[in-house]
């Protein structure tokens, strides 16, 4: 026998366990921590700038062109693009979980390079971008000045310098963004009127420009083929590009103006500075201007390393630091993972006691519970193991599959020290009782693993986020099962031959123990008094159990769905939004009032502020600003100031902001799936019914919304009426006057839009040359009038001559969503409705509210919780199938299995009825504690009708083994049950961080494992009498 040879030799087997944590305990310290797997959907961006174009331009021009070709890219799940008013374009590819992300990025790069020749040449001269985008960020570093020494240009500068490219160096960083001020340019800030003194326009400077600051390759003297006698080879130098403000003023424009020799310089019609290339945007911490260097976490990296690799980077950087310049790191997404995943850890701990405070009650020998003690170590150890040969990471869903084990794991060690024990009061020596045990059991144990490890083999195989996230609880449960195997039929009998003793006769046991023993012998003899009399009644029985089946599927079919919970992770966003084309003095306004709410709000630890950033669009318009708020820590908060508490606080004080709307946000369960919690719903174009048709169907749909109890802030941030003016060019008096129309369009773009000319270099990097005309030059319609272009004689016109400007309206981004135009939607569940019941009401509304040639799709989190729809129940069907193949083969019987299979809706009623009672949603956590539940309640019924099977072979009546198996296995039912139930009351109790997703697994868990304890062990023995007598019945008609 496979467990005697190991029973003979207990050094073997102890070795054998020793070597399994030996490499557990390194495993450990090699896996990465993070706060998930690799689930978010990897991304691909192209962005591109064309200088001066309207939202409506850049959409037309430059998104259709690349869309056409990206579009359909091997991989693509869906893509989205925003077109702004500042020129900008950003495309963002979202590909299917497990997509190789630099062949994908290669594949995009292929498909823009063939939309390139198609695009504007402002815009291929500026270079279209393609990289793949990191979307877990993982904290941010605020650079500031708090003696106000430096400015924000200077402060975003050096973040640029000296931190980016160091930082960006660290193992496990993806990327590293700087958020302010942007980067240095040299500005060209022109003066109209001097220019038409000089009869000079923006092409003259363009012009200028461009051929005085210029590389220069100059050659060498000497160099080969030469005569004979030259020894030297010398590089010639020249000044080509240009340097500093200086050299850039010195510039020549225009000579023998008026047959003087006057020279022109570019200083006598512009003023020159080092500024930013642009100014859209600026960024705070706390009110105070600073750089906000956003780091991004590569996948698979080690979330924990990595920060401390950047803290410690940054420490190092410091001496570098000029006086009056500080930093710190404000907003860090470990400090929520560190902390969840030490709550999870603490909840190991309390796991593992109450697992061996039930197996002491129980046993009542201290030797026979460290059987079931030294099985804990090794089997989770052993799992490290297994999750490194997997490539998985420590993170909350492996950790919740550890924490689950530690039920499962003793049950083996459990009934084996119950049988030795059961063996030994009969008059055996613990050497024989061990060996006589592992005869009895060893099939079992073989067949309630294979039953573990089946289960789980349907929901390893699913795709998309939830496949990843039912992947890893599933194989680190499965991973633990069979090393818990080989554990119980290796070391524990060889534990219970060395260390337990029989109990010495007349020796009396403590009062503790005699009021226990007196309360489960009640117990055993009304469980046994309840199951004859139910297999007595059978057919009343099952009338009963189709009652409760019937129960559960309703109770299923009306329990909210939902994808994820909520949780709590230390910070919320506010997302800022002025009137339709305010100006960015006025967001600045509108922040410092947002500042001085958030420092005096209790719970607030920090904050940093984006200002002309739309967190919702993913765009720099001027009005808006995004506001992530920083809380306190979890433990010092307390319970009286949770998320919802501040957030509340927070959004009542904001309503007193009139200038402007405030939205508080809580961030997505997962990063990178959409931008802020709740819902985003895409309506679509479709019909090219344009941009009005388009916000009047939006609108109703949030007015709707609005009426909908089921639903919370619905809103949106398009429109397509933002006051805008249009210059009506008059081609006819253009020509008439002899002035090329280029000249006209190229003079509204240099003087309003700030043209791209060259490049220069400066502290090691290169940087633009931008032109624009000066503040005061482009403030109303009239500057515009003033402007002026020269004609084919040489004689200045202005363009108050050559075009009338009007009043006129137009969307501020234009969205583009799989080629079609498109509005988001974003909303969230009220309270006491389920995200599920929210998706529900929206997709009706569409069907009822949009339009012929309009249509919707959801995305973010929305399109993965639609995405997995009822995928979920063909794996609960899989797996229950093939947990019935499994036992077939064993039991050698079609019917026996089915015993087994007749528990686990019981399984389930209790689960409902746990969420019903606490007012949860069937969300991931959810589903992934029915699948455990499978196998747990399997493995009740297997111990009762596998010993039942025995007892009819020896010849017992049906009836009559039914009974007795049913109660000599109700002590070992009831320890293995409680332990597993009592190891989950941490996780239903949970609190802090990632408090959320554990009690949504307790609940389901404690639930399930609750009702199959009390309701499985009454209902299998009844399920056994009938199937077994049918099965007889059936056999003795064929042998007829």
């Amino acid at each position: 026998m496979f467990s005697k040879f190991f029973i003979e030799r207990p050094i073997l087997a102890n070795v054998l366990a020793i070597v399994i944590m030996l490499i557990g305990v390194v495993s450990l310290f090699e896996l990465p921590v993070a706060q998930y797997p690799d689930i978010t959907p990897p991304t691909v961006t192209v962005s591109a700038v064309y200088p001066g174009a309207s939202a409506s331009v850049v959409a037309d021009t430059v998104a259709a062109p690349i869309e056409q070709q990206v579009n359909g890219v091997e991989g693509m799940l869906y893509m989205s693009s925003k077109s702004a008013n500042d020129g900008s374009y950003t495309l963002t590819v979202t590909f299917d979980v497990g997509t190789d992300l630099d062949m994908a990025t290669v594949l995009v790069q292929n498909r823009v390079s063939i939309a390139e020749p198609r695009l504007p040449q402002a815009v291929r001269d500026q270079g279209i971008t393609v990289q793949k985008k990191s979307t877990a960020i993982l904290e941010v570093v605020a650079l500031n000045s708090p003696d106000n020494r430096f400015d924000d240009l200077y402060i975003s500068n050096f973040a640029t310098l000296r931190v980016k490219d160091r930082l960006a160096r660290i193992p496990g960083v993806g990327d590293v963004s700087v958020n302010g001020a942007a980067e240095y340019s040299m500005r060209v800030w022109l003066d109209p009127n001097r220019l038409k003194s000089y009869r000079l326009t923006t092409s003259d400077v363009e012009n200028a420009i461009s051929e005085q600051n210029v590389q220069v390759a100059a050659g060498q003297l000497g160099q080969a083929p030469t005569p004979p006698g030259v020894d030297f080879q010398y590089a010639l130098q020249a000044m080509g590009r240009l340097q500093d403000v200086e050299q850039f003023e010195n510039i020549i424009i225009k000579t023998s103006y008026d047959q003087a020799g006057e020279v022109v310089r570019l200083r006598d019609v512009a003023r020159v500075e080092l500024g930013a290339q642009t100014y859209n945007i600026f960024a705070q911490q706390k009110g105070k201007p600073a750089a906000l260097v956003c780091v991004y976490l590569l996948p698979g990296a080690n979330a924990i390393q990595v920060a401390a690799d950047v803290h410690k980077a940054m420490e190092e950087m410091t001496p570098e630091f000029p006086e009056g310049l500080t930093w710190n790191i404000p907003f860090d997404t470990t400090r929520f993972v560190q902390a969840a995943i030490d709550e999870v850890y603490m909840t190991l701990v309390e796991a593992a006691v109450l697992v061996l405070l039930v197996i002491m009650v129980f046993l009542q020998d201290w030797r026979a519970m460290l059987v079931p003690a030294t099985t804990v170590p090794v089997t989770i150890l052993g799992a490290f193991v297994a999750m490194v040969a997997l490539g998985f990471s420590v993170n909350l869903i492996t950790l919740f599959g550890i924490i689950l084990a530690i039920g499962i794991v003793v049950d083996d060690a459990i009934i084996i020290v119950e049988g030795a024990a059961h063996h030994m009061e009969q008059g055996l020596s613990p050497h024989d009782a061990a060996v006589k045990t592992m005869s009895e059991l060893f099939g079992p144990i073989i067949g309630i693993t294979l039953v573990l490890t089946a289960v789980f083999v349907p929901a390893a195989c699913m795709g998309g986020i939830t496949g990843q996230l039912y992947r890893q609880f599933a194989l680190v449960i499965a991973a633990t099962a069979v090393i818990s195997a080989i554990n119980a039929a290796t070391l524990k009998p060889t534990q219970c031959a060395l260390w337990m003793k029989p109990e010495p006769k007349g020796k009396k046991k403590n009062a503790f123990y005699r009021g226990f023993n007196r309360l489960y012998a009640d117990c055993e003899e009304g469980y046994a008094r309840i199951v004859t009399w139910m297999t007595d009644h059978a057919k009343a029985c099952l009338v009963v159990f189709s009652v409760l089946i019937a129960l559960t599927v309703w109770g299923f079919t009306r329990l909210p769905t939902g994808f994820l919970p909520e949780e709590d992770q230390g910070y919320a966003i506010i997302a800022v939004q002025l009137p339709d084309a305010a100006s960015q003095i006025r967001t600045r306004e509108v922040v410092d009032k947002v500042n001085a709410i958030l420092a005096d709000t209790k719970g607030v630890a920090d904050w940093i502020s984006f200002g002309g950033l739309s967190i919702l669009d993913s765009a720099n318009i001027s009005n808006a600003a995004s506001v992530f708020v920083i809380y306190e820590d979890w433990a010092k908060r307390g319970k009286d100031l949770s998320q919802r508490a501040i957030v509340t606080s927070i959004q009542r004080r904001l309503a007193g902001i009139q200038e402007a709307v405030c939205a508080v946000l809580i961030p997505p369960a997962i990063q990178g799936l959409g931008q802020a919690g709740g819902f985003e719903m895409v309506l679509q174009d479709r019909g090219s019914l344009g941009p009005n048709v388009l916000e009047d169907a939006s609108r109703e749909m949030i007015l709707t919304g609005r009426t909908q109890t089921g639903l919370a802030g619905v809103s949106m941030t398009y429109s397509a009426h933002v006051p805008q003016k249009y210059v009506d060019v008059d081609r006819v008096k253009v020509k008439t006057l002899g002035v090329a129309l280029s000249d006209v369009f190229g003079t509204l773009q240099a003087y309003l839009g700030s043209a791209y000319i060259n490049d220069f270099n400066k502290f090691g990097r290169t940087y633009q040359v931008r032109i624009q005309a000066d503040a005061a030059y482009r403030l109303n319609v009239d500057d515009v009038k003033r402007l002026d272009v020269r004609n084919s004689a040489g004689e200045m016109v202005p363009l108050g001559s050559l075009a009338t400007i009007s009043d006129t309206v137009g969307p501020q981004i234009v969205t583009r969503y799989d080629l079609y135009p498109a509005v988001s939607l974003y909303g969230a569940a009220a309270p006491g409705f389920s995200s599920g019941q929210a998706l529900n009401l929206m997709e009706q509304m569409a069907s009822a509210k949009l339009p012929q040639g309009m249509g919707y799709q959801w995305t973010g989190m929305a399109y993965q919780e639609k995405k997995v729809g009822s995928q979920a129940y063909f794996i609960f069907a899989l797996a229950i199938l093939l947990v019935y193949l499994v036992l077939a083969a064993q039991y050698e019987s079609w019917s026996a299995p089915t015993c087994v299979i007749l528990a686990v809706p019981l399984a389930l009623l209790g689960t409902l009825a746990a969420l019903y009672a606490r007012h949860m949603d069937n969300n991931v956590y959810t589903q992934i504690g029915l699948v455990l539940l499978i196998a747990l309640a399997s493995k009740n019924a297997i111990l009762i009708v596998e010993f039942a099977r025995e007892l009819r072979a020896e010849g017992k009546s049906i009836h009559e083994a039914a009974v007795h198996a049913s109660r000599m296995r109700f002590r070992p039912i009831l320890m293995t049950s409680f332990a597993f139930i009592l190891g989950v009351v941490p996780l239903l109790t949970a609190s802090g961080a990632g408090a959320a997703s554990r009690q949504a697994l307790g609940t389901a868990v404690f639930g399930g494992m609750l009702a199959s304890t009390l309701l499985a062990v009454l209902f299998v023995p009844v399920f056994y009498v009938v199937i077994q007598t049918l099965s007889e019945r059936l056999a003795a008609r064929k042998k007829k």
